[in-house]
């Protein structure tokens, strides 16, 4: 009998010890998408002080330390391989991290034939200062999101992140402010509950970018449940792994008093690449465009006429929207849908619209029956 576990019996809990032996036991390639914030082994010499001499509340707990950076290297690339087999053909996996790690964790992950998209900044907008003035404040951590392979068909939300975004290309340099507040956990002492605790926006916008409702997001280093609490907001499953119990306490008790944001209407934004193909020849058929009406670029510099059979013709170009659009700028492409425009009453529409407007009685008819 196999030793894999079923995923259905880890979905939406935390398993308790090493992340390595527990990702190879779960099932192989069921996971969309893993975020880890493994340890940065920030190699801290001594206690540090601000210039009160009071003590700064850092990271010097026994799961950052590190013999060596060989060890830290065999332990990344441990547990990167025990991820990577966990992962879907098509997933993506997140990892962040400091100076004092990102670049070996980002080496290792392309010797294993991870394939990286984009290293993301996530700058804070209160970091904490460089009491010594030796160096330059440290102001960002760094993630890289990779896909499982060069082949991978990865999962991005562009118009979802775009949309969080006034409507503009969301960029690789994320401003968020650190957890703090209401927020920030506590122990049972008053303490921070773990020196790294992760900002929920951060986390947001990660699964938002990367996964659908109803996918399984796994966290190997789960510390608190910053990654579980905002899988569960935005309707997406989760299995998180962690060895320090007090971690795995609180992180239990955070979660269960998490409630779903709403529907997968309310938490999924479409991708245009995913809406049913509408042929610009359907629009005609359907009497929204007629053969011999004129359409024109958004500045009316340019002109084509219907044709009957949806192609667009010119005193030189006859061909697709596409095809003329592109050949009358002079580029190498051209979205017809977005740079044709027809005439209503003074303004003009692009012809979208009437593709939007057939997209969306479709939808009508199939909700109807």
């Amino acid at each position: 009998m196999s030793s894999q576990k079923d995923n259905s019996s880890t979905r939406n809990k935390i398993l308790s010890g090493n992340c390595t032996s527990i990702m190879n036991s779960l099932e192989k390639e069921s996971v969309d998408m893993i975020f880890a914030d493994p340890p940065y082994n920030l190699q801290l010499n001594g206690e540090l002080h601000r210039p009160n001499n009071t003590r700064v509340d850092g990271v010097d707990n026994d799961w950052d330390k590190f013999e060596s950076l060989k060890t830290y290297d065999d332990f990344t690339r441990d547990w990167l391989k025990a991820a990577r087999a966990t992962l879907k053909p098509d997933g993506s996996i997140w990892v962040i991290g400091s100076y004092h790690n990102i670049f070996r964790v980002g080496a290792i992950l392309q010797e294993l034939g991870f394939w990286i998209l984009n290293d993301v900044i996530w700058r804070k907008s209160n970091p904490m200062p460089n009491f010594r003035g030796r160096r330059f404040t440290n102001a960002h951590e760094t993630m890289i999101w990779a896909a499982k392979s060069e082949t991978s068909k990865y999962r991005f939300n562009y118009d979802a992140m775009k949309a969080l975004n006034e409507d503009l290309q969301m960029r690789s340099d994320w401003f968020i402010p650190l957890c703090t507040g209401h927020e920030r956990l506590k122990n049972d002492e008053g303490q921070k509950a773990h020196p790294t605790q992760k900002p929920e926006a951060l986390l947001y916008r990660v699964i938002m970018s990367s996964t659908n409702p109803g996918d399984l997001v796994l966290d190997p280093f789960f510390g608190t449940g910053t990654t579980g609490a905002v899988a569960k907001k935005l309707g997406r499953n989760f299995t998180g792994i962690e060895r320090e119990e007090d971690y795995i306490r609180i992180a239990e008790e955070r979660i269960k008093n998490i409630k779903r944001m709403g529907s997968d209407e309310i938490l999924h934004t479409p991708s245009k690449r995913e809406e049913p193909r509408i042929p610009f020849g359907t629009l005609i058929e359907r009497g929204l465009l007629k053969p011999g009406a004129v359409l024109t670029d958004s500045r009316q510099r340019y002109q084509a006429k219907i044709g009957a059979d949806g192609n667009l013709i010119t005193e030189s170009e006859r061909g697709s929207i596409h095809k003329v659009g592109a050949a009358l700028q002079g580029a190498p492409s051209c979205n017809g849908w977005t740079f044709w425009h027809f005439r209503q009453g003074q303004n003009f529409i692009p012809i979208d619209k009437l593709r939007q407007q057939v997209r969306a009685e479709g939808a009508k008819k199939d909700t109807l029956q």
